[in-house]
């Protein structure tokens, strides 16, 4: 940050709807805030949570924390009790950066970054590559959400290779619709600190406002994911598609048949960036790498990454930097990880004879719905502490527009019904604890579970493939599906 303000002064940086920083504002500004963390208590090591919209107060709160030598701890603002209650207690956060809104679900002391006022200098903490930066909690293979502890060199090293795999250029603009809590953001911002470029941030993404905003804002790079392009795909066509700056989006997961339809309707190329919290970007698809175009190849390993496959089609495993130091208080989840000195993934893949890497499906037991990762033995664990359920599995069903959808199977304690009305108290007890899209879409009742000789439920036996699992006796949810 010191850097780009001293190199970059007086050019914008952030642009939001209502506000325009340049790069010396986002220094001075986040100075202020450092010492406003300081002046009340705030020591290197602390965590402190960042809980907001995508407002200013986000990114000057992030660089504020670490400025104080703090450890920041984005919160999705949609969690509700038990995930809140969860992240905030796991990470040991000391205070949370939040707005009144969001302040009363807060078990927490919480201040308005937009509030706060600066009592003492600027904090002398000099951040050191390997100081972690971050607590990006995400949704592992079993449990809870597990903290990542993502490093300085982490961010800096995932900035500057999506930055070279996107050629930057001076006359650039990013454009970033995702929410601030996502790591998505927060790359694009050291990305844009690196280049002394703008970064526009959107309040939320809309499929029929995103290329008005691309055209407003003369954006010529961009990243999206999960149902994005699908959503913005569904938009009506319109003449003015292909009026844009647009060089570049990079995408994870594109859709093969639909990728050179992108490509057409809004005349730039579409690449593949696939990585994960853990592990930064760990395949990229060049700019001029047209001979992906369709394919559903990702590309290839970026310098300082090696990327193999463990069997003909097997699970793709991970070595090199960036990489995440391991999870917070959860060794055991480390070390299984990191076997044999690689990281695993939890996605399988293949490699073809052009030597790109390919998908081909997940380990994890989580569903990806959308751009979100939800842990099943999260959402099970809340479904389990309602008084009608004696136990729950909640698994992925296929959605064209999601990709997945999860859906519960449920066991009733003796004396509740198996009706819609079960379903309804059930699911609002989640609606209550859980952040929307976690909720399940689907819920059906079952009589019992098939046990595997370590007394798990057998989830393999649920989803029988000769079904619709959208018919009866599933119970339709989340009917807008949204």
């Amino acid at each position: 940050m010191r850097h780009a303000a001293s190199t970059y002064g007086t050019r914008e940086f952030l642009r939001f709807p209502d506000a325009s920083l340049t790069f010396s504002d986002a220094d001075t500004r986040s100075d202020l805030l450092a010492q406003a963390l300081t002046g009340r208590g705030v020591r290197p090591g602390d965590r402190v949570a960042v809980m907001l919209d995508n407002v200013p107060e986000w990114p000057l709160s992030w660089l504020a924390i670490l400025k104080a030598g703090a450890v920041a701890v984005p919160v999705n603002a949609r969690y509700q009790a038990a995930d809140l209650t969860h992240v905030l207690t796991d990470s040991g956060a000391v205070l949370t950066l939040t707005t009144g809104a969001y302040a009363a679900a807060n078990p927490g002391p919480c201040l308005d970054p937009a509030l706060l006022t600066a009592d003492g200098g600027v904090p002398a903490h000099k951040a050191r590559p390997d100081d972690v930066a971050n607590f990006q909690y995400t949704s592992g293979t079993t449990g809870f959400p597990k903290a990542c502890m993502l490093t300085h060199d982490y961010w800096l090293r995932t900035a500057q290779i999506t930055a070279d795999q996107a050629e930057l250029r001076d006359d650039d603009v990013m454009l970033i619709a995702q929410p601030y809590s996502y790591m998505d953001p927060m790359w694009a911002t050291v990305l844009c600190l690196i280049g002394g470029i703008p970064l526009v941030v959107l309040p939320r993404f809309s499929a029929s406002g995103f290329w008005a905003s691309v055209r407003e804002h003369g954006a010529s790079l961009t990243y999206v994911l999960g149902t994005m392009p699908l959503l913005m795909h569904k938009q009506p066509p319109r003449p003015q598609d292909r009026d844009n700056r647009m060089r570049l989006v990079l995408c994870s997961g594109i859709q093969p048949g639909l990728h050179r339809t992108f490509e057409e309707r809004w005349g730039a190329p579409w690449r593949e960036l696939y990585g994960s919290t853990e592990s930064g970007p760990d395949l990229v698809a060049a700019v001029g790498a047209e001979d992906t175009v369709g394919t559903g190849a990702m590309g290839l390993a970026p310098p300082g990454k090696e990327v193999r496959i463990d069997a003909e089609t097997g699970e793709i495993l991970v070595r090199g930097r960036p990489m995440m130091k391991g999870y917070w208080n959860h060794p055991e989840a480390t070390a299984h990880a990191f076997r044999d000195g690689w990281y695993h993934t939890g996605d399988r893949g293949f490699r073809d004879d052009a030597g790109y890497i390919h998908h081909a499906g997940r380990l994890k037991d989580m569903v990806r719905r959308g751009g979100e990762n939800i842990s099943c033995a999260e959402v099970e664990s809340v479904l389990n502490q309602h008084p009608a359920v004696l136990a729950t599995a909640l698994v992925p069903i296929p959605d064209e527009l999601f990709g997945e959808l999860p859906k519960a199977f449920v066991q009733l304690r003796p004396g509740h019904a198996a009706e819609e009305s079960t379903a309804m108290s059930v699911i609002e007890h989640a609606r209550r604890n859980l952040a929307r899209f976690k909720i399940p879409a689907y819920v059906e009742f079952v009589e019992s579970f098939s046990l595997t000789p370590s007394a798990r439920i057998e989830k393999r036996h649920l989803l029988n493939p000769e079904r619709d699992q959208r018919a009866a006796p599933a119970i339709a949810i989340d009917k807008d599906r949204s």
